[in-house]
């Protein structure tokens, strides 16, 4: 096997492992560039995920055909962003610590969801889905030489949709007001309050930001990679998102190649047996990569990345 067929087969299962990443991180930029720190993100994914299996699965008995992943990505951005609302009012408007918050929101979201399946579907996971997000060539782009195959052969439209909606993020939060505004209420809450600036409204849009995208990320991964919704389906997805986020910096393209490498360490688990190089390594070591990965690089770069001033710190009126 050469360096390009290991290439081929790396390099795409990287991006399409990546996307639900990508989306994930960008909602966790979205709420604590505005301060508020959202540790909540597993829970929304897992969230996300349950409603993505879900709707996907009625839509199929609906009669939406091949748009029943996106019916239920609707679904997952409009019921994460609701469920986030729990986040958003414990900790900006009964100011509770944001931590334990976030924690309480993926102790509820585990709960929640299995209960719910084995309600709906009298058992401890959905159906699989017959309607998924398939792998597919993108036209004239593959048939590039060389770069082709390896961007955009056998590729998921979800990956490029969580690429492209990075830059969106990215031009939102550095180049409209709306962005200006919540990261004034991220760094200086008093400052933007002087100016006018609604500090408890921003902070709210900003968490149920943060669920849309999370629930987004969760239906992706649902629709995509698992297939169905079980407890174990988002294993640590969440906060491997959350540490993508802060490995870039709390900056949507910093996240978006933070994300990408992460992806790139979960290609290696899910491809690992197809490389000549890794095929003597111990599956379970292949597995457990990603997360050691995610520790390494927090390990040795949380330390030098400069948060939002005002994280996690609820704001009052009046007081510094």
């Amino acid at each position: 096997m050469d360096l390009m067929q290991i290439l081929g087969i790396i390099i795409p299962t990287a991006i399409f492992a990546a996307a639900p990443l990508i989306l994930t991180a960008l909602g966790g930029v979205f709420s604590e560039r505005s301060g508020v720190v959202n540790i909540g993100l597993e829970g929304l994914m897992m969230m996300g995920a349950f409603i993505g299996a879900v709707f996907t699965f009625y839509g199929e008995t609906w009669g939406f055909g091949s748009a029943s992943p996106w019916f239920s990505f609707v679904m997952a951005i409009l019921i994460g962003a609701i469920f986030s609302l729990l986040h958003a009012v414990a900790s900006i408007t009964f100011k509770a610590d944001q931590v334990v918050s976030g924690v309480a929101l993926n102790f509820l979201a585990a709960g929640l969801t299995i209960f719910l399946v084995k309600k709906i579907f009298d058992a401890g996971q959905t159906p699989y889905l017959n309607e998924r997000i398939f792998k597919s060539d993108v036209p004239l782009l593959s048939d590039i030489p060389i770069i082709g195959p390896l961007l955009f052969g056998k590729a998921y439209v979800t990956s490029y949709v969580a690429i492209a909606l990075a830059f969106v993020v990215w031009f939102i939060i550095f180049k409209t007001p709306f962005g200006l505004r919540l990261r004034a209420v991220g760094e200086h809450p008093m400052a933007a309050d002087t100016m006018g600036v609604n500090v408890t409204k921003m902070r709210y849009i900003a968490v149920m930001l943060s669920g849309a995208f999370a629930g987004l990320g969760g239906a992706v991964y649902a629709t995509s990679i698992s297939g169905n919704f079980t407890h174990s389906t988002i294993a640590g997805q969440g906060f491997m998102a959350l540490a993508a986020m802060i490995f870039g910096k709390w900056h949507p393209l910093g996240a978006l190649g933070a994300a990408l490498f992460f992806g790139l360490a979960q290609s290696l688990s899910i491809t690992g047996q197809q490389i000549p190089l890794l095929k003597e390594i111990p599956h379970v070591f292949l597995l457990i990569s990603p997360y050691v990965l995610t520790i390494l690089a927090l390990a040795g770069f949380v330390g030098r990345a400069d948060a939002p001033k005002a994280i996690g710190k609820p704001y009052e009126k009046g007081k510094r």
